[in-house]
């Protein structure tokens, strides 16, 4: 598969995945093709791991981990790790929503993350997210996933010639001035009809129509919800919530005159997601010879701290590891007993994260912004970077290994400091590796424009990506022991 095959399936991957809830569907799809085979926390599963192997499991259907099983596996062995995450900077719609002005239908959102708001000016922008409907045939709740191609919403910019400083500085408030139009509203009717009784001294509500919380239909834009409901085959009446985020409907592509760039919404950090599915069943084809487990993490909500049920500072990456490090993958042996803890302990020790999300790819625009001697460039390799304050949690050791896994696949690797006199942003790595004791490195590909509604990356450096953690899942057992860093290694 040559690099733009490779840059090609991450626009394909890209443009079906406009949330965490789309990504770790495209994730499983990808992994279910492959042969993955699904499991579920709500079960044990002694007796359903088993060497030359390949499962997956997901939490809050946000979250995603992915692992194969040597053919040669034995407990005690280490765990070959690439963690990242699924979610970017967005806009997500309130609870209640539904807003009118100046004959304009708004629509309420909040900000997600640390975006570069200004770029969501004048875009075209939809919704999607994860709705949960009720299904009458059987009493249950049921989510389903929603993406409408249509563009429905616009935030508008104020004309330059109605500015008081003529946008010399652009500056907006995000509550009142960063509200999406969807549509005109029509004339207002006497709403008294629509207030039901029960309160302030009506006639009391009975259990049918008592609710705890306003229907959806009271808080959001009916408009909207009948195009949701649509669009996902439902009635608006099934509806009982959902959480929904604003995209751009403007799709990802090549570009550049020799198709060298990819310019794309949330490169930050799908990259990551793409590159790391690709390279764990890429490494399959030799999972009967591997002696370890090789496992993907892709976490929620990293980009506002990643304290959640399904974050890299939850307990869901300890608990499957837990889980594994339990187990003997053979099915007679497990299912009569477990491995003590002290396996667990053992296999932290002899285990390795690669933790990936994007780094920053000079600018020429603002070079002065970089170090001098650190300016990782588009389509020359993935980034190793180093912080001394250990924003990032690379080491020498680390450095020594990365190396070792690129020479083997041939793929170029680059440098990264941040200035002395500037902040350096961080990721999953520090926590995940302080939480496990795990030797971790962080990396990730080059991009310019890093949060914004539109990015830029290397079309090329997708496949470089790919190839570096098909080869780190191959050789990292071979590799890991070779690497001595305690005294009694």
């Amino acid at each position: 598969m040559t690099s733009l095959k490779y840059a090609q399936g991450f626009l394909n991957f890209v443009n079906a995945s406009p949330t965490p809830y789309h990504v770790v569907d495209t994730v499983k799809h990808q992994l279910r093709e492959a042969g993955f085979v699904e499991l579920s926390e709500r079960f044990n599963w002694a007796g359903r791991i088993k060497k030359n192997a390949k499962y997956f499991v997901t939490r809050n259907a946000s979250s995603i981990i992915a692992f194969t099983v040597g053919g040669s596996y034995q407990p005690g062995n280490g765990i070959a790790i690439v963690g990242g995450h699924t979610d970017s900077p967005v806009l997500r719609i309130k609870p209640i929503s539904n807003q009118t002005k100046e004959g304009y239908i708004q629509i309420g959102v909040e900000t997600y993350g640390g975006g570069i708001w200004h770029t969501w000016f004048d875009r075209d922008l939809s919704i999607a997210g994860r709705v949960f409907v009720s299904d009458p045939s059987t009493g249950n709740f049921v989510s389903k996933l929603v993406k409408i191609e249509k563009p429905l919403l616009r935030i508008p910019t104020l004309a330059i010639h109605l500015s008081k400083d003529r946008y010399v500085k652009f500056e907006f408030n995000k509550e009142t001035q960063f509200k999406p139009v969807a549509g005109l509203s029509e004339a207002k009717t006497d709403s008294k009809d629509e207030h039901k009784e029960g309160c302030c001294g009506g006639s009391p509500l009975s259990d049918e129509e008592f609710q705890s919380v306003k229907s959806v239909i009271e808080r959001h834009n009916k408009q909207l919800l009948d195009l949701i409901a649509q669009e996902i085959g439902v009635e608006v009446s099934q509806i009982e919530d959902f959480e929904l985020i604003l995209y751009d409907t403007q799709k990802s592509c090549l570009g550049g005159i020799n198709d060298e760039f990819i310019f794309s919404p949330r490169l930050d950090n799908q990259v990551t997601c793409y590159a790391a599915t690709q390279g764990i069943i890429n490494s399959t084809k030799t999972l009967g010879k591997q002696s370890g487990i090789q496992l993907i993490s892709l976490f929620d909500h990293e980009e506002i701290g990643s304290l959640s049920a399904q974050g890299a500072d939850s307990s869901f990456l300890p608990n499957i590891l837990e889980r594994l490090t339990k187990l003997t993958a053979n099915a007679e042996v497990d299912l009569k007993s477990e491995l003590p803890s002290s396996y667990f302990l053992e296999t932290m020790a002899k285990s390795f994260i690669i933790s990936s999300d994007m780094a920053h790819g000079v600018n020429p625009n603002y070079t002065e912004n970089y170090e001098t001697l650190n300016k990782p460039k588009l389509n020359q390799g993935p980034v190793i970077k180093i912080n001394a304050n250990q924003r990032y949690v690379t080491n020498s050791a680390g450095i020594v290994l990365l190396k070792k896994v690129g020479n083997l696949s041939k793929t170029p690797l680059q440098l990264f400091v941040v200035r002395n006199d500037s902040p350096c942003g961080s990721t999953i790595g520090p926590m995940v590796s302080a939480k496990l004791g795990v030797r971790t490195l962080d990396i990730g590909n080059p991009q310019l424009s890093m949060h914004s509604i539109r990015e830029t990356c290397g079309s090329k450096d997708i496949e470089l990506l790919v190839n570096l953690f098909d080869s780190f899942f191959e050789n990292y057992s071979k590799l890991e022991s070779k690497i001595l860093v305690d005294g009694l290694d």
